[in-house]
Parts: structure tokens; sequence; C-alpha cells
């Protein structure tokens, strides 16, 4: 986009940019890259000073970057979370330190050097040394409050250690999603028909806005912490001690940190960091590049929406041009059509790539990709081998535009397009022989019945061979058949046979799972097998009694209704009944009539006897609902040790308040 002429113009930019900002921190698919969204705002930025009669509260430039998520209470910042500004040679880097030393009042500089990891920045309170709030960075002023998403996350602390630990404490940290965890939900999600995340940093963001925390702690997030808020900084020297100071109460830091005086000192801790990168089991896109004193970080304040004292330099994205073969089209458990770029091979991040998923048909249209083009890739967050753009220059006169085949590849079905959906699918979800061969991949796997030794080679082995072409036909399998499979002997046939009846004794959740119901994800299968118990009672279970259930809303209601309607399914799942898969039903206790039933708690405090979530699942078993806010409508504030000002406020609002004996007495 040329630069803005016309005030028409600037708010075209302004529109843009906020498309760009949605697409990356709300719906966590970034169209375009960091370095291209920098190269926006700071047009912008230009724009803007030339004309500051031009400027609204509503411009780009006066917010932060990522925005505030639906369903989560808002709280404001007591510090105010700054986003760094961003640097990307080494020259823009030492016109920050030509910058600093002209506004500081010290005889020597020195600067904290940190990694920039690629997560979401968060800001956690301790009273007393224990955890109590967890906000996101928000708009910078305000944040979601996501307390009970970060209480899953394992590394996560829920009590300071030492001695010295304050009455209050604010610190500042970002949570990742680990790259071994990333690249196996990145799997599931492609056997299951779904589009993969771009990067770690989407997955993550993602996966920490999850209404639902058990879903949440599912997703295996980590968290490090690096700095502490001005408010609770005390007598702390420097940025670089705090480092130690952070450690000493428990909480987890990165070991990857430098004390640097000149520019060839950041440099040279640039360059290490640089080589580390690829080793490292998280993302990082940069080193953050500080002003050490942290009085003088309070004197030199902000600028805008960044603070003066620390920038951040990122590492562009490694790239590498090559050669599209073809462009192939695959079939996914749930009839997904995803085009794939065939690549003539090159080395990239450390590994060969030869192919790139190219998402969906509004993907390779918007970025005009066809076959035979010359193409640049990178590394999603530097797992996930992208096409990024095409050079036009090398395009052949002759080269013609990709269009989605109108039949399916695999069955020859017409392939059908949904309003709602990008996606187009084939609907031949019986016969389709790629869809059965994903389904019954997924049916084996992991996150459904858990069938060791019978991998997707070996799936595939067993559908070639004729001897599997539904689930239950793994169950009437023989040793003699396993034995005619490639490369497997005798161990290897027993291994895998009794991998197979143990996968019989499964658990209803993980049957449920295994069904591939659409829309039903882990957290909708928890739910399912939490409120029917078993599957006799979930093939009976009717719309109505479907949308009673929180958290399910009409599209999976819908969806499982029509699942157990068909009588192809209802004929399956009888099968593998009558071949021994027995899903171990869920024993739910009555409660009927509990004190409990229709009451709205909100729980403050440390209790003796239970954790707050196991006090909130007590509560919810028994008809109970835990909201985090205190209002009018709260029944009972449930108080333990040390309440915060949740107790206050039910004392001015006259609501009854229990210790946690008389919650005891109640529950019993």
């Amino acid at each position: 986009m040329t630069k803005p002429s016309s005030y028409q113009s600037y708010q075209e930019l302004c529109n843009q940019i906020w498309l760009h900002n949605k697409a990356y921190y709300v719906d966590h698919r970034p169209l375009i890259s960091d370095e291209e969204f920098d190269h926006l705002m700071h047009q912008l930025e230009q724009v803007e000073k030339e004309h500051p009669e031009w400027v609204s509260p509503a411009s780009p430039s006066q917010r932060v970057g990522e925005m505030l998520t639906e369903g989560f209470r808002t709280i404001p910042h007591q510090t105010p979370m700054l986003s760094l500004a961003n640097t990307y040679s080494k020259e823009e880097v030492e016109d920050f330190i030509k910058r600093i030393k002209k506004l500081a009042r010290l005889q020597e500089i020195a600067f904290s050097c940190e990694l920039k990891m690629d997560g979401i920045a968060i800001a956690a309170h301790f009273e007393k040394g224990v955890f109590v709030r967890g906000i996101t960075r928000g708009d910078g002023r305000r944040g979601d409050d996501i307390t009970l998403n970060l209480r899953t996350v394992a590394a996560f602390p829920l009590q300071l250690v030492g001695p010295s630990v304050p009455d209050f404490l604010e610190v500042r940290g970002e949570i990742f999603m680990p790259k071994q965890v990333f690249q196996k939900l990145n799997a599931e999600k492609e056997l299951e028909g779904e589009d993969p995340w771009a990067n770690p940093r989407n997955a993550a963001a993602g996966s920490l806005k999850l209404l639902d925390p058990n879903e949440t702690r599912r997703r295996k997030l980590d968290v490090v912490f690096y700095g502490i808020a001005q408010g609770s900084q005390g007598d702390l020297p420097s940025q670089f001690a705090s480092h130690a100071l952070l450690k000493s109460y428990g909480l987890p830091v990165l070991n990857q940190i430098a004390k640097c005086h000149t520019l060839e000192e950041i440099w040279e801790f640039v360059e290490k960091v640089r080589q580390l990168r690829s080793t490292l089991p998280f993302e990082i896109d940069g080193v953050v590049i500080k002003l050490d004193s942290l009085a003088e970080q309070k004197r030199l304040g902000v600028t805008g929406k960044n603070p003066r004292w620390a920038v951040a330099y990122k590492f562009a994205a490694e790239q590498a041009e090559t050669h599209i073969h073809t462009i192939t089209v695959q079939v996914g458990r749930t009839g997904v059509l995803t085009p794939v770029a065939e690549l003539q091979p090159v080395f990239l991040a450390g590994s060969k790539i030869a192919r790139a998923t190219l998402h969906n048909e509004e993907e390779v249209l918007r970025k005009d990709i066809r076959e035979g083009d010359s193409v640049i890739i990178e590394k999603g967050g530097d797992v996930i081998p992208k096409v990024v753009a095409v050079n036009f220059e090398k395009r052949k006169l002759a080269s013609i535009p990709w269009s989605m085949p109108t039949h399916c590849p695999s069955c020859g079905t017409p392939i059908a397009r949904l309003d709602e959906e990008v996606a187009v699918r084939c609907p031949n979800s019986l016969f389709c022989p790629e869809q059965q061969l994903r389904r019954l991949i997924f049916f084996a796997g992991k996150s459904a019945m858990d069938i060791e030794h019978m991998g997707e080679k070996v799936v595939e082995q067993l559908v070639r061979l004729k001897f599997v072409k539904k689930p239950s036909d793994i169950y009437a399998l023989t040793r003699e058949q396993l034995a005619q499979l490639e490369g497997f002997k005798a161990k290897s046939v027993e291994n895998l046979f009794s991998s197979i009846e143990r996968s019989k004794n499964v658990s209803f959740l993980r049957f449920i799972m295994a069904l591939g119901i659409k829309h039903v994800g882990e957290g909708t299968a928890e739910l399912l097998a939490k409120r029917t118990g078993n599957i006799h009672a979930l093939m009976r279970i009717s719309a109505e009694e479907l949308l009673s259930i929180e958290g399910i809303g009409e599209k999976v209601a819908a969806a499982v209704v029509e699942y157990f309607a068909d009588p192809y399914n209802q004929e399956e799942i009888a099968l593998l009944l009558q071949r021994g898969v027995s899903p171990q039903e869920v024993i739910s206790v009555s409660h009927k009539g509990h004190p409990f039933g229709s009451k709205t708690f909100v729980l403050t405090g440390t209790l003796k006897h239970y954790t707050r979530p196991t006090a909130a699942t007590l509560i919810k078993e028994r008809g109970g609902k835990v909201t985090n806010s205190v209002s009018q409508k709260t029944d009972y504030v449930l108080a333990g040790e040390d309440p915060g000002s949740k107790l206050d406020k039910a004392k001015s609002l006259h609501l009854k308040i229990l210790t946690e004996e008389e919650f005891q007495a109640l529950l019993d």
C-alpha cells in the first residue's frame, strides 16, 4: 500500500492494520509476517507525525496490540503492560544505544539482554506469596482475567518460596507452547481434518483463552518469568539482578541472559542466541535489550505505547526459494480437501523441505500460487513449512491459475461447498477410501483408542491388504493376518495383538473421541461422558438435553444427534461392543435436592482441605455454579485464609459468607 495522501486513505490504512491485528491476536491466523505488520505500523506513525490532526483514539497507534477476548472478565493493570519497539538491524540497535546514552544520567551504561520469547505476555499477582490473579496484556491498560487457566500450567507456581517474599508482588512473564507439544497437537488437528496452527505462539494464544480450563490443561503450556512490575520492585537495583530474585522465589526463568556495556557485546550475545535458536525447546523471535538500571527506567518512562528504555531486536524469518512441481489435494478424515505444494526439496532451518501445506483454496487464490511457480518458503514459527510469496518475475507465460478439483481425488464424488465454511469437502463420508483411512488412523491414535504399535504405516498396510475397512474390523483381526504385515515377526504380531486386546478396556471419554463425531473435541467429549455415563444413554440423548449442558451449543448438539441417528453408525457401534470393546461407564453420584442446587458461589482465599478447582468441582457436581465475580446474584462466598477484595465486596452486599467448616457441613 502506498503512503496515504488523504484522510480517506489514512483511514483505509488504519482499517487494514486492525484487520491484521484481529487475524493475529483474536483469530490466531496471521495473514502477513511480523515484519510486514511492523512496516504498516511504521507507515502509520510517519503519516500521523505529518498529520497529527487525523489521529483519533481509535487509531492502531493508540493501542498496545493484543485485543481483549469475549467471555473473560477484564481487569485494569496496576502498572501498564507496554509493548516494545522493534528493530531489525545492528544499525537500529546502535541508534537505540545512542539515544539511551543521551538520555540517561549515568557514568556507565549497562544493558540487560534476554531472549525474546514468542509467546503470550502475562502479569501474575502474588499476595503474601500466594498466586491470586493472572492477566493478559490486553490493550496494555486492561487485560483478560485468565487466573483459572494459568493454574492449569504445570510449571506455574501457585506459591512463592523463600524467606523474603513480599506482601505483594507483580511479575511479568510469557506463556508458551513447547515445540514438541505443538508438533503433536498439530498432527492431531490434521488427522481430524482441521487446519493446523500457523506457529506455537498462535497455538498458545488460542489455548490460553479457552473458556474451559480443563481443555487448556490438555494443551501442556509452559511459562517463564523475566521481570517485576515497577509497582513492586522495592529496592531492586537492576533488571539483570531481577532474574536471580525471580529464581529465588521459585519462579521459572531463562538461563540465556547477559549484562552488556557496548554494541559489540550486545551483538556477540545476539549471534550466540541466533546459533542456539534451533536447539531450544521453545520458540524465540529475537533478543530484548533493556537499560539495566531500574531507577533510570522509571525516570525515562514511555513514549506513546513503548518504553523509552528497551527495544526488541527481531530475527528475520529464515527463507528459501524453490520450485513447485505440482499442487496435490489431500482428503482428511472429515472430508476436508487441503491443497499441498509438492516442492523441489530445499534445506531450510535445519531440515529438508519437500512439501508445504497451502491450507485452503482461499489461501492459494489470495497469493495466486500456481504449479510451476518459483516460491519463497519459510517455516511458520520455524516449524511448519509455508509458502510466503510467489516470485512473479520467474513465472512462465504458459502458467495457468490453480483451481480446486470439482471431484474428490480419492473417490471421484463431486465436492460440496458449505456457506459457513472456507473449506470444501468430499461428502462421501462412508465410502471415500482416503476418509476411511484417515478415520482408521485417528481411531487407533493416542487421542482415541491408543492402540500401541498401530501407527499410520501399519494401518495403511491393513487397509491395502483389505483386512480392515472400518474400526470394528480391527477387533476381528487374527494373528495369521497380522503375520502377513511387512516386517512383522512373531514378537511384533504378539505386541500388536496384545495392544488391540488392551484397548478394548477404554475410558468412555476416549471411546467418544474415537467415534470421530463432527465438532466433538476432547472437552466436549468429557461433557458428554459425564452427562450420559455410558454409550447407550449417549445414543438416546436428545437435542434438548444436549443444549441443557453448559458448554454445548446448537452446532455440536445437531452433529451428535445426526451421528447417532445414522443406521451405519449404530451398526458399527454395535459391532465394536459385540467384539469386546467395553467403554468404562462414568459413575455419577446423585445429589438431588442438595443445598447447593441452583446456587451461585464465588471462592476467595486459600482453603486448607481443598484446592479451589476441587471445591468448584464439588459444587458443580451438586448442582451449583461457580463464578469469578461477586454480585447481587451471588448466593454464597466461600472464604479461605487471606481472602482478597471479593470478601470485602461480599460484606458490603450483605451476602452469605461460608467458612471452610460451614462449607464442609453443607457438602456432607
